[in-house]
Protein backbone atom coordinates (compact mmCIF):
# COMPACT_ATOMS: atom_id res chain seq x y z
CA UNK A 1 0.00 0.00 0.00
CA UNK A 2 1.54 3.21 -1.08
CA UNK A 3 0.30 6.66 -0.77
CA UNK A 4 1.55 10.11 -0.22
CA UNK A 5 0.75 11.44 3.17
CA UNK A 6 -0.60 14.89 3.55
CA UNK A 7 0.94 16.25 6.69
CA UNK A 8 -0.79 19.59 6.56
CA UNK A 9 -2.56 20.35 9.79
CA UNK A 10 -6.05 21.64 9.41
CA UNK A 11 -6.81 25.14 10.53
CA UNK A 12 -9.07 24.04 13.37
CA UNK A 13 -6.34 21.92 14.92
CA UNK A 14 -3.82 24.71 14.52
CA UNK A 15 -6.14 27.15 16.20
CA UNK A 16 -6.72 24.73 19.03
CA UNK A 17 -2.97 24.20 19.39
CA UNK A 18 -2.43 27.86 20.01
CA UNK A 19 -5.07 27.89 22.70
CA UNK A 20 -4.20 24.73 24.66
CA UNK A 21 -1.87 24.06 27.53
CA UNK A 22 -1.68 21.54 30.32
CA UNK A 23 -0.24 18.12 31.01
CA UNK A 24 -1.31 14.58 30.12
CA UNK A 25 -0.29 11.16 31.38
CA UNK A 26 -0.71 8.05 29.25
CA UNK A 27 -1.32 4.65 30.85
CA UNK A 28 -0.06 1.68 28.82
CA UNK A 29 1.19 -1.91 29.02
CA UNK A 30 3.59 -1.30 26.13
CA UNK A 31 6.75 -0.64 28.14
CA UNK A 32 8.75 -1.83 25.12
CA UNK A 33 7.57 1.31 23.33
CA UNK A 34 8.80 3.82 25.91
CA UNK A 35 11.66 5.12 23.77
CA UNK A 36 9.44 5.44 20.69
CA UNK A 37 6.94 7.56 22.59
CA UNK A 38 9.60 9.69 24.26
CA UNK A 39 11.76 10.26 21.18
CA UNK A 40 9.32 10.18 18.29
CA UNK A 41 5.60 10.39 19.03
CA UNK A 42 5.44 12.92 21.87
CA UNK A 43 7.93 15.34 20.20
CA UNK A 44 5.81 15.22 17.02
CA UNK A 45 2.68 16.05 19.02
CA UNK A 46 4.49 18.85 20.83
CA UNK A 47 5.53 20.32 17.49
CA UNK A 48 1.81 21.05 17.07
CA UNK A 49 0.91 21.57 20.71
CA UNK A 50 4.04 22.88 22.45
CA UNK A 51 2.26 23.82 25.67
CA UNK A 52 0.75 20.41 26.40
CA UNK A 53 3.20 18.27 28.36
CA UNK A 54 2.75 14.53 27.75
CA UNK A 55 4.19 11.71 29.88
CA UNK A 56 4.11 8.09 28.71
CA UNK A 57 3.90 6.01 31.91
CA UNK A 58 3.69 2.27 31.12
CA UNK A 59 3.22 -0.59 33.57
CA UNK A 60 4.57 -4.12 33.20
CA UNK A 61 2.40 -5.90 30.59
CA UNK A 62 1.30 -8.72 32.88
CA UNK A 63 0.35 -6.25 35.63
CA UNK A 64 -1.31 -3.61 33.48
CA UNK A 65 -4.95 -4.59 33.90
CA UNK A 66 -4.70 -4.87 37.69
CA UNK A 67 -2.64 -1.70 38.07
CA UNK A 68 -4.94 0.29 35.81
CA UNK A 69 -8.07 -0.89 37.59
CA UNK A 70 -6.59 0.04 40.96
CA UNK A 71 -5.66 3.51 39.71
CA UNK A 72 -9.07 4.07 38.16
CA UNK A 73 -10.85 3.05 41.34
CA UNK A 74 -8.55 5.28 43.39
CA UNK A 75 -8.93 8.23 41.03
CA UNK A 76 -5.20 8.33 40.29
CA UNK A 77 -5.13 6.97 36.72
CA UNK A 78 -3.66 8.96 33.86
CA UNK A 79 -5.68 11.05 31.43
CA UNK A 80 -5.29 8.70 28.47
CA UNK A 81 -5.79 4.93 28.71
CA UNK A 82 -4.19 2.50 26.28
CA UNK A 83 -7.00 0.11 25.39
CA UNK A 84 -6.78 -3.63 25.03
CA UNK A 85 -9.21 -4.96 22.41
CA UNK A 86 -12.77 -6.10 23.12
CA UNK A 87 -14.11 -7.11 26.52
CA UNK A 88 -11.44 -5.70 28.85
CA UNK A 89 -11.97 -2.17 27.53
CA UNK A 90 -15.73 -2.66 27.12
CA UNK A 91 -15.87 -3.45 30.83
CA UNK A 92 -13.99 -0.21 31.62
CA UNK A 93 -16.49 1.74 29.51
CA UNK A 94 -19.51 0.06 31.09
CA UNK A 95 -18.15 0.89 34.55
CA UNK A 96 -17.85 4.54 33.53
CA UNK A 97 -14.05 4.72 33.41
CA UNK A 98 -13.78 5.47 29.69
CA UNK A 99 -15.56 8.38 28.04
CA UNK A 100 -17.56 7.92 24.81
CA UNK A 101 -15.76 9.26 21.75
CA UNK A 102 -18.62 9.26 19.26
CA UNK A 103 -18.22 12.96 18.49
CA UNK A 104 -14.42 13.05 18.39
CA UNK A 105 -13.34 14.69 15.10
CA UNK A 106 -11.42 12.17 12.99
CA UNK A 107 -13.29 9.04 14.08
CA UNK A 108 -14.78 8.94 10.60
CA UNK A 109 -11.32 7.86 9.42
CA UNK A 110 -11.85 4.38 10.87
CA UNK A 111 -13.93 1.57 9.38
CA UNK A 112 -16.49 -0.45 11.33
CA UNK A 113 -14.03 -3.37 11.46
CA UNK A 114 -11.31 -1.08 12.84
CA UNK A 115 -13.65 0.19 15.57
CA UNK A 116 -15.14 -3.23 16.33
CA UNK A 117 -12.73 -3.89 19.20
CA UNK A 118 -13.76 -0.74 21.06
CA UNK A 119 -17.48 -0.35 20.48
CA UNK A 120 -20.56 -1.46 22.41
CA UNK A 121 -22.39 -4.55 21.18
CA UNK A 122 -25.22 -2.44 19.77
CA UNK A 123 -22.76 -0.12 18.03
CA UNK A 124 -24.09 2.96 19.80
CA UNK A 125 -20.86 4.03 21.53
CA UNK A 126 -17.20 3.92 20.53
CA UNK A 127 -14.82 4.48 23.42
CA UNK A 128 -11.22 4.18 22.13
CA UNK A 129 -9.39 5.51 19.10
CA UNK A 130 -8.12 2.48 17.11
CA UNK A 131 -4.32 2.66 16.97
CA UNK A 132 -2.93 -0.45 15.34
CA UNK A 133 -3.52 -3.99 14.21
CA UNK A 134 -1.27 -6.99 13.71
CA UNK A 135 -1.42 -9.18 10.61
CA UNK A 136 -0.74 -12.90 10.30
CA UNK A 137 1.17 -14.62 7.54
CA UNK A 138 4.39 -16.54 6.93
CA UNK A 139 7.97 -15.23 7.07
CA UNK A 140 10.59 -17.22 5.22
CA UNK A 141 14.37 -17.49 4.92
CA UNK A 142 15.24 -16.23 1.44
CA UNK A 143 18.62 -17.98 1.42
CA UNK A 144 16.97 -21.39 1.99
CA UNK A 145 14.34 -20.65 -0.66
CA UNK A 146 17.08 -19.76 -3.16
CA UNK A 147 19.19 -22.82 -2.28
CA UNK A 148 16.24 -25.21 -2.72
CA UNK A 149 14.69 -23.41 -5.70
CA UNK A 150 11.49 -22.53 -3.84
CA UNK A 151 9.01 -19.80 -4.65
CA UNK A 152 6.17 -18.27 -2.68
CA UNK A 153 3.11 -20.58 -2.80
CA UNK A 154 -0.09 -19.33 -4.37
CA UNK A 155 -2.37 -22.06 -3.01
CA UNK A 156 -2.49 -24.11 0.19
CA UNK A 157 -1.64 -27.23 -1.80
CA UNK A 158 1.49 -25.51 -3.15
CA UNK A 159 2.34 -24.52 0.43
CA UNK A 160 2.25 -28.15 1.59
CA UNK A 161 4.26 -29.21 -1.46
CA UNK A 162 6.88 -26.58 -0.61
CA UNK A 163 7.12 -27.91 2.95
CA UNK A 164 7.52 -31.43 1.58
CA UNK A 165 10.42 -30.30 -0.63
CA UNK A 166 12.19 -28.81 2.38
CA UNK A 167 11.59 -31.98 4.40
CA UNK A 168 13.02 -34.14 1.63
CA UNK A 169 16.12 -31.95 1.41
CA UNK A 170 17.08 -33.13 4.89
CA UNK A 171 18.99 -29.89 5.43
CA UNK A 172 16.40 -27.74 7.17
CA UNK A 173 13.21 -27.89 9.17
CA UNK A 174 10.23 -27.00 6.94
CA UNK A 175 8.11 -25.20 9.53
CA UNK A 176 9.43 -23.51 12.67
CA UNK A 177 6.82 -23.41 15.40
CA UNK A 178 6.29 -25.07 18.78
CA UNK A 179 3.17 -26.04 20.69
CA UNK A 180 4.48 -25.92 24.27
CA UNK A 181 2.86 -22.54 24.99
CA UNK A 182 -0.36 -23.55 23.16
CA UNK A 183 -1.37 -20.03 22.13
CA UNK A 184 0.85 -19.96 19.07
CA UNK A 185 -0.82 -23.11 17.68
CA UNK A 186 -4.12 -21.22 17.58
CA UNK A 187 -2.89 -17.67 16.93
CA UNK A 188 -0.23 -18.37 14.30
CA UNK A 189 -1.82 -21.62 13.14
CA UNK A 190 -5.61 -21.85 13.17
CA UNK A 191 -6.37 -18.11 13.13
CA UNK A 192 -3.66 -17.53 10.51
CA UNK A 193 -4.90 -19.92 7.81
CA UNK A 194 -8.52 -20.18 8.96
CA UNK A 195 -10.08 -17.02 7.48
CA UNK A 196 -9.51 -18.41 3.97
CA UNK A 197 -11.75 -21.35 4.92
CA UNK A 198 -14.52 -19.62 6.89
CA UNK A 199 -14.45 -16.59 4.56
CA UNK A 200 -13.34 -13.99 7.05
CA UNK A 201 -16.05 -11.79 8.49
CA UNK A 202 -18.82 -13.91 6.96
CA UNK A 203 -17.82 -16.89 9.08
CA UNK A 204 -16.84 -14.91 12.18
CA UNK A 205 -20.17 -13.12 12.29
CA UNK A 206 -21.93 -16.42 11.64
CA UNK A 207 -20.44 -17.79 14.88
CA UNK A 208 -21.71 -14.76 16.78
CA UNK A 209 -25.26 -14.93 15.43
CA UNK A 210 -25.36 -18.73 15.71
CA UNK A 211 -25.84 -19.56 12.03
CA UNK A 212 -22.66 -21.63 11.79
CA UNK A 213 -20.61 -23.69 14.23
CA UNK A 214 -16.99 -24.67 14.72
CA UNK A 215 -17.86 -28.27 13.84
CA UNK A 216 -18.94 -27.61 10.28
CA UNK A 217 -18.05 -25.85 7.04
CA UNK A 218 -15.00 -23.63 6.93
CA UNK A 219 -14.23 -23.86 10.66
CA UNK A 220 -13.93 -27.64 10.49
CA UNK A 221 -11.99 -27.39 7.21
CA UNK A 222 -9.51 -25.05 8.91
CA UNK A 223 -8.81 -27.66 11.60
CA UNK A 224 -8.24 -30.22 8.83
CA UNK A 225 -5.86 -27.86 7.04
CA UNK A 226 -3.95 -27.18 10.27
CA UNK A 227 -3.54 -30.91 10.94
CA UNK A 228 -1.60 -31.16 7.67
CA UNK A 229 1.26 -29.22 9.33
CA UNK A 230 2.15 -32.14 11.59
CA UNK A 231 4.80 -33.86 9.40
CA UNK A 232 6.52 -30.55 8.71
CA UNK A 233 6.95 -29.05 12.17
CA UNK A 234 10.42 -28.85 13.66
CA UNK A 235 11.94 -31.72 15.57
CA UNK A 236 10.76 -31.64 19.21
CA UNK A 237 8.07 -29.05 18.50
CA UNK A 238 5.86 -30.40 21.29
CA UNK A 239 8.36 -29.06 23.85
CA UNK A 240 9.33 -25.93 21.92
CA UNK A 241 8.25 -22.60 23.41
CA UNK A 242 7.51 -19.43 21.48
CA UNK A 243 10.89 -17.79 22.26
CA UNK A 244 12.67 -21.04 21.36
CA UNK A 245 10.95 -21.09 17.97
CA UNK A 246 11.90 -17.45 17.33
CA UNK A 247 15.51 -18.30 18.15
CA UNK A 248 15.48 -21.39 15.93
CA UNK A 249 14.28 -19.37 12.95
CA UNK A 250 16.82 -16.59 13.40
CA UNK A 251 19.57 -19.21 13.68
CA UNK A 252 18.65 -20.39 10.18
CA UNK A 253 17.35 -23.80 11.21
CA UNK A 254 14.16 -23.64 9.17
CA UNK A 255 12.59 -22.35 5.99
CA UNK A 256 9.19 -20.98 7.04
CA UNK A 257 7.90 -19.35 10.23
CA UNK A 258 4.14 -18.90 10.85
CA UNK A 259 4.18 -15.31 12.04
CA UNK A 260 2.45 -12.47 13.66
CA UNK A 261 3.66 -9.17 12.23
CA UNK A 262 4.99 -8.23 15.68
CA UNK A 263 7.78 -10.75 14.99
CA UNK A 264 9.20 -8.42 12.34
CA UNK A 265 11.06 -6.16 14.79
CA UNK A 266 12.63 -9.11 16.60
CA UNK A 267 13.72 -10.84 13.39
CA UNK A 268 15.08 -7.63 11.89
CA UNK A 269 17.42 -7.37 14.86
CA UNK A 270 18.43 -11.02 15.11
CA UNK A 271 18.22 -12.76 11.73
CA UNK A 272 21.46 -12.50 9.69
CA UNK A 273 19.77 -13.60 6.45
CA UNK A 274 17.31 -11.82 4.11
CA UNK A 275 13.65 -12.54 4.75
CA UNK A 276 10.50 -12.55 2.69
CA UNK A 277 6.84 -12.99 3.56
CA UNK A 278 3.75 -14.49 1.94
CA UNK A 279 0.14 -14.34 2.98
CA UNK A 280 -1.86 -17.44 3.93
CA UNK A 281 -2.52 -19.08 0.57
CA UNK A 282 -6.15 -20.03 -0.16
CA UNK A 283 -7.10 -23.59 -1.09
CA UNK A 284 -6.86 -24.61 -4.74
CA UNK A 285 -9.67 -23.15 -6.86
CA UNK A 286 -10.60 -20.35 -4.46
CA UNK A 287 -10.13 -17.02 -6.19
CA UNK A 288 -10.63 -14.62 -3.27
CA UNK A 289 -8.57 -14.53 -0.10
CA UNK A 290 -8.85 -13.41 3.51
CA UNK A 291 -6.31 -12.34 6.11
CA UNK A 292 -6.33 -11.94 9.88
CA UNK A 293 -5.80 -8.20 10.37
CA UNK A 294 -6.43 -8.20 14.08
CA UNK A 295 -7.30 -5.06 16.00
CA UNK A 296 -4.76 -4.96 18.80
CA UNK A 297 -4.36 -1.60 20.50
CA UNK A 298 -6.33 1.63 20.98
CA UNK A 299 -6.38 4.76 23.14
CA UNK A 300 -9.23 6.02 25.30
CA UNK A 301 -10.04 8.97 27.53
CA UNK A 302 -10.25 8.56 31.30
CA UNK A 303 -13.75 9.83 32.05
CA UNK A 304 -12.47 11.29 35.33
CA UNK A 305 -9.52 13.13 33.80
CA UNK A 306 -9.34 16.81 34.83
CA UNK A 307 -7.71 17.54 31.44
CA UNK A 308 -10.52 16.52 29.12
CA UNK A 309 -9.96 19.20 26.50
CA UNK A 310 -6.22 18.57 26.12
CA UNK A 311 -6.77 14.80 26.14
CA UNK A 312 -9.35 15.05 23.37
CA UNK A 313 -6.90 17.13 21.31
CA UNK A 314 -4.31 14.37 21.72
CA UNK A 315 -6.84 11.74 20.66
CA UNK A 316 -7.91 13.86 17.70
CA UNK A 317 -4.27 14.13 16.63
CA UNK A 318 -4.08 10.33 16.79
CA UNK A 319 -6.70 10.13 14.02
CA UNK A 320 -4.46 12.03 11.58
CA UNK A 321 -2.21 10.63 8.83
CA UNK A 322 0.78 12.16 10.64
CA UNK A 323 0.29 9.89 13.67
CA UNK A 324 -0.46 6.87 11.47
CA UNK A 325 2.84 7.18 9.61
CA UNK A 326 4.89 7.94 12.71
CA UNK A 327 3.53 4.97 14.65
CA UNK A 328 3.72 2.48 11.80
CA UNK A 329 7.33 3.28 10.96
CA UNK A 330 8.49 3.49 14.56
CA UNK A 331 6.98 0.08 15.35
CA UNK A 332 7.23 -2.14 12.24
CA UNK A 333 4.58 -4.83 12.36
CA UNK A 334 1.96 -2.67 14.07
CA UNK A 335 -0.22 -1.28 11.33
CA UNK A 336 -2.45 1.81 11.38
CA UNK A 337 -6.18 1.16 11.48
CA UNK A 338 -7.23 4.46 9.93
CA UNK A 339 -8.07 4.71 6.24
CA UNK A 340 -5.04 6.94 5.60
CA UNK A 341 -2.62 5.33 3.18
CA UNK A 342 0.84 5.13 4.67
CA UNK A 343 4.21 4.31 3.13
CA UNK A 344 6.16 1.98 5.39
CA UNK A 345 9.95 2.07 5.33
CA UNK A 346 10.44 -1.52 6.48
CA UNK A 347 10.09 -3.80 3.42
CA UNK A 348 8.82 -6.79 5.38
CA UNK A 349 6.19 -4.68 7.14
CA UNK A 350 5.25 -3.14 3.80
CA UNK A 351 4.75 -6.64 2.36
CA UNK A 352 2.43 -7.61 5.21
CA UNK A 353 0.30 -4.47 4.97
CA UNK A 354 0.12 -4.75 1.16
CA UNK A 355 -2.13 -7.80 1.63
CA UNK A 356 -4.91 -5.46 2.70
CA UNK A 357 -5.16 -4.46 -0.95
CA UNK A 358 -5.35 -8.07 -2.12
CA UNK A 359 -7.53 -9.80 0.45
CA UNK A 360 -10.47 -9.05 2.73
CA UNK A 361 -9.58 -8.43 6.36
CA UNK A 362 -11.08 -10.02 9.43
CA UNK A 363 -10.20 -10.42 13.11
CA UNK A 364 -9.69 -13.54 15.21
CA UNK A 365 -12.90 -15.53 15.48
CA UNK A 366 -12.92 -15.85 19.27
CA UNK A 367 -12.20 -12.29 20.39
CA UNK A 368 -15.55 -10.51 20.06
CA UNK A 369 -18.26 -11.71 22.47
CA UNK A 370 -17.41 -15.45 22.22
CA UNK A 371 -14.86 -15.52 25.05
CA UNK A 372 -17.06 -13.96 27.73
CA UNK A 373 -18.27 -17.27 29.14
CA UNK A 374 -16.83 -20.54 30.39
CA UNK A 375 -15.23 -22.39 28.83
CA UNK A 376 -13.44 -19.44 27.30
CA UNK A 377 -13.53 -19.81 23.52
CA UNK A 378 -10.05 -18.36 22.97
CA UNK A 379 -8.44 -20.60 25.57
CA UNK A 380 -10.20 -23.64 24.14
CA UNK A 381 -8.84 -22.86 20.69
CA UNK A 382 -5.33 -22.67 22.14
CA UNK A 383 -5.73 -26.08 23.77
CA UNK A 384 -7.32 -28.00 20.92
CA UNK A 385 -5.02 -26.50 18.27
CA UNK A 386 -1.95 -27.57 20.23
CA UNK A 387 -3.37 -31.05 20.89
CA UNK A 388 -4.32 -31.37 17.23
CA UNK A 389 -0.78 -30.57 16.10
CA UNK A 390 0.59 -32.93 18.77
CA UNK A 391 -1.47 -35.74 17.24
CA UNK A 392 -3.57 -36.23 20.37
CA UNK A 393 -6.94 -35.49 18.73
CA UNK A 394 -8.41 -35.47 15.23
CA UNK A 395 -9.68 -32.35 13.44
CA UNK A 396 -13.24 -33.56 14.03
CA UNK A 397 -12.59 -33.97 17.76
CA UNK A 398 -11.00 -30.54 17.96
CA UNK A 399 -13.99 -28.96 16.22
CA UNK A 400 -16.55 -30.82 18.35
CA UNK A 401 -14.76 -29.88 21.59
CA UNK A 402 -14.78 -26.16 20.78
CA UNK A 403 -18.35 -26.24 19.55
CA UNK A 404 -19.54 -28.04 22.68
CA UNK A 405 -17.76 -25.46 24.81
CA UNK A 406 -19.51 -22.62 23.03
CA UNK A 407 -22.91 -24.31 23.21
CA UNK A 408 -22.46 -24.74 26.98
CA UNK A 409 -23.02 -21.05 27.66
CA UNK A 410 -23.60 -19.02 24.47
CA UNK A 411 -27.33 -18.89 23.75
CA UNK A 412 -27.22 -18.14 19.98
CA UNK A 413 -25.25 -21.39 19.54
CA UNK A 414 -27.69 -23.47 21.62
CA UNK A 415 -30.40 -23.67 18.98
CA UNK A 416 -34.03 -24.22 19.90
Amino acid sequence: MKLRLGLVLCSTLLGAALAQSGSLTIESWRNDDLTVWQETIIPAFNARYPDIQVTFAPSAPAEYNAVLNSKLEAGSAGDLITCRPFDVSLDLFQRGHLAPLNDLPGMENFSDVAKSAWITDDGSDVFCVPMASVIHGFIYNQDIFAELGLSEPQTYEEFLSLLQTVRESGAYEPLIMGTADQWEAATMGYQNIGPNYWRGEEGRRGLIDGTIGYDEGGFLAAFEALAAWRPFLMNGYQATTYPDAQAAFTLGMGAVYPAGSWDISVFNQQAPFPMGAFRPPPPEGQEDCFISDHTDIGMGLNAASPNQEAARLFLEWMTTPEFAELYANALPGFFPLSNHEVTLQDPLAQEFVSWRGECASTIRSSYQILSRGEPNNENQLWNVSARLLNGEITPQEAAQTVQAGLEAWYEPQQGE
